[in-house]
């Protein structure tokens, strides 16, 4: 049965389709980590547990891509659209073609520093760039169109190929598992481009936008593409540093306390994507984006609050149910890595309100904080336990800044 006929069977609107097919796909991802920890125990998780992370921070590097496209797809006329597109495809493809080689030409480097002992993996890496970036391009014009169908086809066909391609090559033995998981990786990105709007011929067609237009689009790329930066520091720095300073075994317990904690930010980022063009609408019909945050504010709230009070009355239950015996040793730290996740999350929810306004501050406060992350946990790590107090610190401050920031903006609004 297709989602067309599930849609008009039950009723679902577009954009709970949406919100349901990202939940599917967040379990399956978790699925397909908590797996994996199983399968191959702490010290071997550890590396597939790096891969994971370098493909969550090239997954923010193309969000960057796709919020572009999401914004400028409402805000620019409807004669300047297919222009823009072709200029974005043509950017996105010289862009990633760039970052897909300096991955393959920095592979030794990259296998000594994370302590791998395959520098292939960062070869398919390299070539799943260029094809991750033009999928994340199709991804943002069907969010700013509100296709919200076309965007679920295409993150549960690109989940969906990673758990087959992995479990297949690793279940039957065919490569070892850092290896299975990168090309398991590549090929989900494959998956991932259905439905996709790119045709090559397309990048040979001259297209020219005006300088305001240009101006525009460059502004908001550079600061989006600032705060993915912060995204990737604050979200992906400590599992990275753990990495590289504790030994295999530390690294793989921290790597599945990260992903249990981190459950409520997968959800925020689920409501962010339908939050994001609703907003920009509201803006350009002259009316309240404030009301929008709050209804989804007030939601997100109640999931923070019970996922950190779980994490704090039955941390042991969770791990053993989820990874098992093996990883139960970090079992003290679990509520606390869920409370630093949960004040970057609520956070982050505002920050991508301001960024939709083209209010940039908050972006600039989070990325003083993401330097500050970086900074403190390389110079203080004496603990797995420091690491997750450092990160709860950072984020209590930003959430507060951020909170007083956006109170000042109301205040000045009820004033007006």
């Amino acid at each position: 049965m297709g989602i067309s006929i599930l849609k008009k069977e039950f009723k679902i609107s577009a954009s709970q389709w949406f919100m349901i097919s990202v939940m599917i796909v967040n379990a399956g991802n978790y699925i397909y980590n908590l797996v994996l920890g199983r399968w191959l125990g702490p010290s071997v998780f550890a590396d597939v547990a790096l891969l994971i992370t370098l493909l969550l921070v090239l997954s923010f590097l193309a969000m960057t891509i796709q919020l572009l496209c999401a914004k400028f797809i409402i805000e620019l006329p409807k004669d300047k659209l297919l222009n823009f597109k072709r200029v974005i495809y043509k950017y996105t493809l010289f862009v990633s073609a760039i970052i897909g080689l300096l991955c393959v030409f920095s592979s030794e480097f990259l296998q000594t520093i994370f302590q791998l002992n395959n520098k292939y993996v960062f070869y398919l890496f390299g070539f799943g760039v260029p094809i991750y970036f033009l999928m994340s391009v199709s991804r943002g014009l069907n969010q700013g169109n509100q296709e919200f169908v076309a965007l679920s086809k295409s993150y549960l066909l690109e989940m969906f190929g990673r758990l087959l391609v992995t479990f297949f090559l690793i279940g039957f033995d065919i490569v070892e598992p850092t290896l299975a998981v990168a090309l398991g990786i590549l090929i989900s990105f494959i998956f991932g481009l259905y439905p996709n709007q790119f045709t090559f011929s397309s990048l040979k067609e001259k297209s020219i936008l005006s300088k305001l237009e240009t101006k525009s689009i460059y502004s908001f790329l550079l600061i989006t593409a600032l705060y993915e930066g912060t995204q990737i520091i604050i979200n992906n720095s400590d599992i990275l540093i753990v990495k590289h300073f504790f030994n295999h075994n530390e690294a793989g317990l921290y790597a599945s306390l990260a992903l249990i904690g981190r459950v409520v930010y997968f959800v925020i980022w689920m409501l962010i994507m339908v939050l994001l063009p609703k907003v920009i609408q509201a803006k350009k019909e002259g009316e309240n984006p404030q009301k929008i945050l709050n209804s989804y504010l007030k939601f997100i709230l109640v999931l923070t609050i019970s996922l950190v009070t779980g994490c704090y009355l039955f941390p042991e239950i969770i791990i053993k149910l989820l990874f098992g015996e093996q990883y139960i040793s970090l079992g003290f730290l679990l509520y606390k890595y869920a409370l630093a996740t949960s004040l970057f999350a609520l956070a982050n929810l505002f920050v991508y309100y301001f960024l939709s306004l083209s209010d940039y501050k908050p972006v600039i406060m989070a990325m003083v904080f993401g330097i500050a992350q970086v900074t403190l946990l390389i110079n203080f790590h004496e603990s797995l336990a420091q690491v997750v107090h450092i990160q709860i610190m950072l984020m209590a401050v930003l959430l507060i800044c951020i909170l007083f920031y956006n109170l000042k903006k109301r205040m000045k609004v009820n004033y007006k």
